[in-house]
């Protein structure tokens, strides 16, 4: 399916963002991730024209997001859905998710220690085993990564993204986000729009896709069920700082 440039936003949607490789370009180490002054001040007019129905969802810790976006404060959901901070600053959290990890912590950052380039990056409900920067690593880490959710079985499911592989402990996805932060204020009756990057994204797409939405995938290779898509992240604020004047109009329909 070729997949379009997304429309221009109307005033009664709900915007929900994954981060890394949809706001910020992807880095060496996800801790070395800035965000410029100008996307928060996009962000923050964004938020305002939207009347609040603006959130942030990604694998990293709802925590972490709160560092890097702040003085920006906007509802947010971390660790692939497993927490999330509501519009009215709420924090739900999975009670058993981080207790699941526990037996194959210590195995996963000595794995990283023993093979040069691998970062381990323990997220507490969830562990990440990063070989960006060391690419021949990959099919170990799989390897690895399989074996150590065999370890612990149901209690936690297997995440792959770009040059990553993730144990997260069981309980929702970013889909799963959604739909919680849908039947709430300021997002409840709106038209949902996703915009995000990954494989990692394919569940909030496809239950945007559900609600009749706007799926937006940035980047410009890979299987998707996004209807539209953004080449970049730079084209992603393009986009978003068009959005800063929203006009009154009717949803967009699907593009095929």
């Amino acid at each position: 399916m070729h997949l379009t440039p997304p429309p221009p936003l109307h005033s009664g949607v709900a915007l929900f963002l994954d981060f890394d490789g949809t706001l910020v370009e992807i880095q060496p180490r996800p801790d070395t991730v800035t965000v410029s002054s100008a996307l928060r001040t996009t962000l923050a007019r964004v938020q305002t024209a939207l009347d609040g129905a603006l959130a942030v969802v990604s694998g990293r810790g709802v925590d972490d997001l709160e560092q890097r976006l702040a003085p920006l404060r906007v509802p947010l959901a971390g660790i692939h859905g497993l927490e999330r901070r509501t519009a009215d600053g709420r924090r739900q959290t999975s009670a058993t998710a981080e207790a699941a990890l526990t037996p194959v912590r210590a195995a996963i950052q000595q794995f990283a220690a023993d093979h040069p380039g691998l970062l381990a990056e323990d997220k507490g409900m969830a562990i990440a085993l990063h070989y960006r920067n060391a690419p021949t690593h990959g099919p170990a880490v799989e390897a690895f990564m399989q074996e150590q959710q065999r370890r612990v079985g149901g209690a936690a499911r297997l995440q792959h993204g770009k040059a990553v592989v993730e144990l997260i402990g069981a309980g929702g996805d970013k889909g799963d986000a959604i739909e919680a932060f849908l039947r709430e204020a300021p997002f409840a009756g709106r038209q949902p729009v996703y915009v995000g990057d990954d494989v990692t994204d394919e569940h909030a797409l496809a239950r945007v896709n559900a609600h009749a939405g706007i799926s937006i995938h940035v980047g410009s290779g890979g299987p998707t069920c996004a209807h539209y898509r953004l080449p970049s992240v730079a084209a992603v604020h393009t986009w978003l700082e068009g959005v800063t004047g929203v006009p009154q109009s009717v949803p967009a329909q699907r593009s095929v």
